[in-house]
């Protein structure tokens, strides 16, 4: 980047928060960071887009029949009570209400919006209640000698249609702001009249190479008040929490109760017994922690559902509520239950008062999946047990290590903030972007087999079972996340190359675990015969040998029952084998595990031994069949192709690669001609002297349109080292030619990379995709750019992303896969876009082979 390309970006930085200061007569709050996406919660976003429902005329006539047979597909299963993993029907409405989630990873978790609004729960392994929970909120009341003098609900939102009518909620929007930097937060309240500022700071245990913490599903809730007045107070801050999520079905359970947290760690709380998910009891612990002259003390139940009046009254009588009940009543169907924990603490005049820490912590130890096979355990329950009773234990340990936590955090993202050649804008959509490691429906298990692996085999003799009871399987357990949070299907592969990245960086062993678990897939079949619904062709659901789509549905049985993508059948797909060969080397190339290249070597050997198949003219390069058989599902293309030759291409150069690594080279030898003829035919057919075309169908009217990811291969051999395959000439003349057309000629260079442009300025309207903006794909782009040198065309490329969807369309901590130019988005809260993190990647890649240049010479 340039230097008056960072002096803008500063500038533009200074006067955001300037305005922001003006929103809410709030300078800061304590220790709120300089970068990270920061909001009023008086802010109101001007455009309202919803989700994308009907193609153009001109895309209709290849739609028909999906459309007819989907329907048809979509009242089969409703008749069984079943839901398709893409609901078309029923797709999310943009709610422009979300923050950071609470919670480690694959526990289950919560969002926090960043108007305090507790929603969005994900407590069943990879299925979400979208549902706010108006009772959870934070509460301040503030006494002066002996009087309250202020009490209110710390909650711009107006009064719940139902219920809690006697508290005092619309807490003035313009004296408050949010400031996000996952996996923390800030929220800052001003009460001018009293001289008080209310720093709420919300941390959870997501630390990088961590293994251990990071799976611990608890949240803190850390409070410092800032008295700039001449008077002494006294301060509660109240957390209240209904028993589960507040909607009718989870009130129809019976048999929930609270019961006092009993603890000799100077805890006070209560933990809530919840039976609403069949067969999969969990408890919710909420506790505050009692030091210096804080005072904590509880409210053991209250009905969320009524005015609410007996607590506020309790609290507004002494700051304190007044409770030596231990356990509740037990709820009939249809009861509601709450409860609260308050913390109080005198505030010096012309002082603070720091520390006052709440601590929520949730255990749903064994979980099932939709189908009620078999149980599985969570992978926190290695480290606290899986008897139900680990609230309390999870409870005070987050309470006595958060600070750990934090400082663990900051050693990981301070070298990032403080980089003065990054701008602001990235180093929030860095950081913000992975909270979908947490809240993609992420499930981490522990491995069904505790005593450890399977014996070491050959490698020519690796099997499915050995595969899945790996070593590192073993000790880092079972990792899956959605495709996104509407499209129910976990580590789906295709999408998963692009968001890869994040967890291969940050967490390489859930990487490594995820690729044992995929390549025990591709041995696995499954001859149920399905009607796929794009084309209507009857085909079986899993072809041994191949890929696969994804490892199931949370709502059947994942692992077990794999692909449960119904639109095509993927087995013939011409990315998803390529893929797996160039996500293999990648990793290994990161973590340097040989052990793991080893085991993935036949399985490799066999996936392009099957590709080789869809060479279908002897030239070494692969073919499209001429529908849509790629991660662009809606995207026809046919012959030779620009996107998935590239990853043939890069796949070929990796099998090579890795043959030399294990000692293999005689069994990669045979691609080594193939890689020579891929290579040429490649060129002839594809390069038009200024970027590859998207395909080879000369017959077409979009064979010669500029694809933004045509260079996607080429993208992972960078990532590895490895830059011999095409010409470097080649592939910056088209990274060139997508910058101009694709992104800056697109939306005046402000939304990112659309996915196709044709040579003449328009935007390529040929299917429901190619006008399509994929996130992910824009921040994949940009990372190739990077690895290029293009770095200011990199950052340019990405930031018209950032922007547009985190500032302009609201769309915070659910990034979806796809805007359009104008009024819709498809798929929100997408698994795509975390691979943002091949930015960063690509700039530390750079930057060592740089200081290595230097000191070679």
């Amino acid at each position: 980047m340039s230097e008056k390309h960072d002096n803008a970006e500063s500038v533009k930085q200074k006067e955001e928060y300037k305005l922001m200061s003006s929103w809410t007569g709030i300078s800061s709050g304590h220790n709120v960071p300089d970068h990270g996406w920061r909001i009023a919660l008086s802010h109101k976003f001007s455009e309202k887009r919803s989700p994308w429902m009907s193609p153009k005329i001109s895309q209709m006539p290849a739609l028909v029949g999906l459309a007819f047979r989907y329907v048809r597909f979509h009242r089969r299963l409703k008749r069984i009570n079943r839901r398709p993993c893409m609901d078309f029907f029923d797709q999310q409405p943009l709610r422009q209400i979300y923050g950071v989630p609470a919670g480690g990873i694959g526990g289950g978790c919560f969002n926090r919006g960043w108007r305090g609004e507790f929603c969005r729960w994900q407590l069943r392994p990879g299925i979400y209640e979208f549902e706010t929970t108006s009772a959870n909120q934070f509460i301040v009341c503030v006494r002066r000698n002996g009087e309250t003098v202020y009490q209110n609900v710390l909650s711009p939102n107006s009064c719940p249609q139902k219920g809690l009518k006697s508290w005092k909620w619309n807490f003035p929007a313009n004296k408050a702001f949010y400031h996000a930097l996952y996996p923390r937060a800030w929220t800052v309240y001003e009460i001018p009249h009293l001289g008080l500022i209310l720093t709420c700071r919300q941390i959870s245990p997501v630390i990088p190479h961590e293994y251990q913490d990071s799976s611990i599903p608890a949240v803190i809730f850390s409070w410092h008040i800032e008295n700039t007045s001449y008077h002494n107070f006294q301060v509660t801050i109240v957390l209240a929490m209904e028993n589960g999520i507040g909607t009718k079905a989870a009130r129809s359970a019976k048999g929930n109760y609270n019961e006092e947290l009993k603890t000799d760690k100077n805890c006070t709380g209560v933990t809530m017994h919840n039976t609403h998910f069949d067969k999969m009891p969990y408890t919710m612990t909420l506790a505050g922690k009692e030091a210096n002259a804080r005072k904590v003390t509880k409210c053991l139940s209250f009905d969320p559902t009524s005015d609410g009046l007996a607590l506020w009254n309790d609290l507004y009588k002494d700051g304190e509520f007044d409770c030596a009940d231990e356990v509740s009543k037990k709820t009939l169907p249809g009861q509601a239950l709450g409860c609260a924990v308050a913390i109080q603490s005198p505030v010096k005049a012309k002082s603070a008062s720091d520390g006052l820490d709440f601590v929520l912590a949730w255990d749903m130890p064994v979980v099932y999946f939709g189908s009620k096979e078999s149980p599985s355990y969570r992978r926190y329950t290695r480290f606290f047990g899986s008897d139900g009773d680990a609230g309390r234990k999870i409870a005070i340990y987050a309470l006595e290590n958060y600070a750990k936590w934090e400082e663990q955090i900051e050693i990981w993202q301070n070298p990032i903030l403080s980089n003065a050649d990054l701008p602001s804008w990235y180093k929030s959509a860095l950081f913000n972007e992975l909270y979908y490691v947490t809240d993609g429906g992420t499930i981490w298990l522990e491995s069904s087999k505790p005593d450890g692996g399977s014996k070491r085999k050959s490698s020519s003799s690796v099997t499915e079972e050995y595969l899945r009871n790996s070593s590192i399987i073993q000790e880092y357990g079972r990792f899956a996340y959605l495709e996104g949070q509407e499209y129910r299907m976990f580590n789906t592969y295709d999408v998963h190359f692009y968001a890869s990245i994040a967890l291969a960086h940050l967490w390489p062993n859930l990487e490594l675990s995820l690729q044992y678990d995929i390549a025990a897939s591709i041995l696995q079949s499954d001859a149920t015969r399905f009607h796929f619904l794009m084309d209507g062709d009857r085909g079986v659901v899993k072809t041994p040998g191949v890929v696969p789509h994804d490892v199931g549905d949370p709502e059947d049985e994942p692992w077990k029952r794999v692909n449960a993508y119904f639109v095509h059948d993927t087995a013939s797909w011409k990315d998803l084998n390529p893929k797996f060969v160039l996500q293999v080397f990648r990793d290994y190339y990161i973590t340097k595990n040989k052990e793991f290249l080893t085991d993935m070597w036949p399985v490799c050997l066999t996936v392009m031994a099957m590709s080789m198949k869809h060479d279908t003219d002897g030239d070494g390069l692969i073919e499209n069949s001429g529908t849509a058989d790629q991660t662009f599902d809606g995207w026809s293309v046919t012959g030779p192709s620009a996107y998935c030759g590239g990853l043939w291409l890069g796949a070929l150069r990796c099998v090579l690669e890795a043959g030399k690594v294990i000692g293999r080279q005689h069994e990669a030898e045979k691609y080594v001609e193939t890689l020579t003829l891929a290579t040429k035919s490649y060129q002839d057919k594809l390069w038009n002297g200024e970027y590859f075309n998207y395909d080879s169908n000369r017959r077409s009217n979009h064979s010669d349109s500029i694809m933004a990811d045509q260079c996607a291969g080429q993208w992972y051999l960078l990532a590895s080292d490895i830059a011999d395959v095409l010409p470097h000439e080649q592939i910056v003349s088209s990274l060139k030619k997508v910058y101009e057309f694709n992104v800056l000629a697109f939306a005046d260079g402000k939304r990112g990379a659309v996915n196709g442009m044709r040579p003449s300025g328009k935007v390529d309207q040929s299917s429901v995709q190619s006008h399509e903006v994929w996130c992910g794909v824009t921040y994949a782009v940009a990372a190739t750019m990077i690895h290029k040198g293009m770095v200011h065309e990199g950052f340019i490329t990405a930031e018209g992303m950032y922007r547009s969807c985190w500032e302009d369309l609201g769309m915070a901590f659910q990034t979806p896969e796809a805007i359009l130019k104008h009024n819709h988005y498809r798929s929100l809260a997408y698994m795509r876009p975390l691979s943002i993190w091949g930015m960063q990647y690509a700039l530390e890649h750079i930057s060592e082979t740089s200081a290595c240049t230097e000191k070679s010479d």
